[in-house]
């Protein structure tokens, strides 16, 4: 069967067209990074306007591309949070104007559940229970996950994501935005071991991330030895490789000691920052020490994207648990089971109109 999958939770439109919740027919991504790039960040107003103008485009991009038309769509996917309130809004608006219309079923995924199934498409089947970290620009959790549809928050930030302190890392070296990927290729050449940033310690000992002391401890290192001002390209390395070394080590450290508490069969990481290399590396040896698979997604379905929404959806579809019409755009929304999920219509009503 086929599912047609919207996502635009934040700075990307995306629509893809999935068979089976395992094969892509067609993924298309319209970034705004250069729309943004001046501002150094996502700007919420002009992300919405740039979805609201683009999206019938991508949409119909998709379907051209997989070589099929709405006829042939069995179900419509979207993602309904967590995200900018305003970008959510215009996919699962239009998304529910496609769903009535068509009168095929209406599935609401949560943005955090498409990054994790976006690991199906490139490695075997996930053997549970796993442990799922789940890292980008605007999320760091870890999730133990029982058997499938069924999530455990084990860590969370406590203040900025990962992702998020990569970019302000970044800005403040003068190196633009995204940051993330900006601050990998200069520590390419750069000595990670030149600047010791001290490790956060949680007060009340959970196994928690936190990278705002991370980002202050730049900030004071950088004005102590130059005001500000980074100066040299080998200080500019040094200084990128050690704050990556920092993040990344955090990032491993965490998981390996929730993996005490919640043993896995399979380690998964994905979300924006799973693209970087560094931490592939680090959550490698983690995984070989346990002896069990690390699944990363493509490159293509690290960031923001639409194939992923799809996977997740196909076994709600499966299931019957699809959306009403009250479906509307949730910014606070927590991953949980998905028998739990408030995108499901009371009572599991089958929706087809």
């Amino acid at each position: 069967m086929l599912i047609l999958a919207i996502e635009s939770s934040c700075d990307e439109t995306a629509a893809a067209v999935v068979r089976d919740g395992r094969e892509i027919l067609s993924s298309v991504i319209s970034s705004q990074v250069e729309l943004h790039r001046p501002f150094g960040g996502v700007v919420p107003e002009i992300a919405s306007r740039d979805h609201l103008a683009k999206i019938d485009h991508i949409v119909i991009d998709a379907l051209q591309k997989a070589g099929v038309g709405l006829d042939d769509v069995e179900a419509v996917a979207v993602t309904y949070g967590p995200g900018l309130v305003g970008s959510l809004l215009v996919g699962v608006c239009y998304a529910k104007a496609l769903a009535f219309g068509r009168k095929i079923p209406l599935i609401g995924v949560n943005h955090i559940e498409g990054h994790f199934y976006s690991v199906v498409f490139d490695n075997p089947p996930i053997e549970y229970p796993a442990l799922a970290l789940i890292v980008s620009g605007g999320h760091t959790n870890l999730f133990h996950v029982p058997e499938e549809g069924k999530y455990k928050i084990v860590s969370r930030t406590r203040d900025d994501a990962a992702g998020e302190a990569f970019d302000k890392a970044a800005k403040m070296m003068g190196l633009g935005y995204p940051g993330g990927p900006a601050i990998e290729k200069l520590a390419e050449s750069g000595d990670p071991n030149t600047v010791k940033f001290t490790m956060p310690k949680i007060s009340d000992g959970r196994p928690d991330f936190s990278f705002s002391g991370l980002k202050t401890a730049l900030s004071k290192y950088l004005k102590e030895k130059n005001g500000g001002k980074t100066q040299t390209d080998e200080f500019r390395a040094d200084v990128a490789a050690s704050f990556q070394y920092a993040v990344v080590e955090q990032l491993a450290a965490t998981v390996a000691r929730a993996s005490k508490e919640y043993p896995a069969k399979t380690l998964i990481v994905a979300g924006g920052v799973a693209c970087n290399l560094a931490l592939r590396d680090s959550m490698r040896r983690v995984a070989d020490k346990w002896g069990i698979p690390v699944y990363f997604p493509s490159k293509h379905l690290s960031t923001d994207n639409a194939a992923m929404i799809a996977a997740a959806a196909y076994p709600r579809f499966l299931m019957g648990m699809y959306a009403g019409s009250d479906l509307t755009a949730d910014i606070t929304i927590r991953l949980q089971n998905v028998e739990e999920d408030p995108a499901i219509s009371k009572g599991r009503v089958r929706y087809r109109i």
